[in-house]
């Protein structure tokens, strides 16, 4: 039943994302949070789908040694735009300048997964992909977004559950994974590993009693 959840399947969120962390929540899942502080480095040539997949399976493995249960989850967002995986700007000058680049434009959110059984050591990776219609704001709207500070802490410097929100025209493919995290791909992880998204409730979606 949900709510007697075992130890096993406790699921451990590699991860400071409260996007991630509130996606988890709203599904019914309330993760144990141990932020893996991995370093988000760039390897020259590397493509935005390897980029991620990488950053994920290096924070999973980071924060699953030593454990002896639980199902941790690393997950990794970068922007993949002409081919180049854009992840937090460095500045509010590059989030202007990546704003006025993507402005008008389609990208993609590419985010890797991994989910490690820390009892077993068995691991199920992948990579969720979902395109990004960008609107066309006007640079006194570009200058008002930047300055809130929030596209310096998200990956390609726009949110879709945030104060960004208004500046996006739309997404084809699976909304949750632009949050952060794919709902879709993380049931067909943990399949992959022998359990189901019900195994994981602490309560019920509804809000109602487990």
């Amino acid at each position: 039943m949900p709510g007697r959840i075992s130890p096993a399947a406790q699921l451990i969120l590699a991860s400071a994302s409260t996007g991630r962390r509130n996606l988890l929540r709203a599904a019914g899942i309330e993760p144990v949070v141990a932020v893996s502080n991995v370093a988000e480095t760039e390897i020259p040539g590397e493509t935005a789908h390897e980029h991620c997949l990488r950053l994920a399976i290096l924070k999973a493995e980071a924060v699953a040694a030593g454990r002896k249960a639980g199902l941790v989850l690393g997950a990794d967002s970068v922007l993949d735009l002409d081919g180049e995986p854009l992840g937090k700007p460095a500045s509010a000058a590059e989030a202007v300048q990546r704003w006025r680049a993507m402005s008008g434009r389609t990208g993609t959110l590419r985010t890797g997964h991994c989910l490690i059984d820390a009892r077993t050591g068995k691991c199920a990776t992948g990579v969720a992909s979902t395109l990004v219609r960008f609107g066309t704001p006007t640079d006194a709207e570009i200058t008002a977004y930047v300055a809130s500070g929030e596209p310096l802490r998200v990956a390609g410097a726009f949110t879709i559950d945030g104060l960004g929100g208004p500046l996006i025209d739309g997404v084809d493919g699976d909304p949750s994974n632009v949050v952060g995290l794919s709902l879709p791909l993380l049931r067909t992880l943990l399949a992959e590993l022998g359990y189901t998204l019900f195994d994981l409730w602490t309560s019920r979606p509804d809000g109602g009693p487990s």
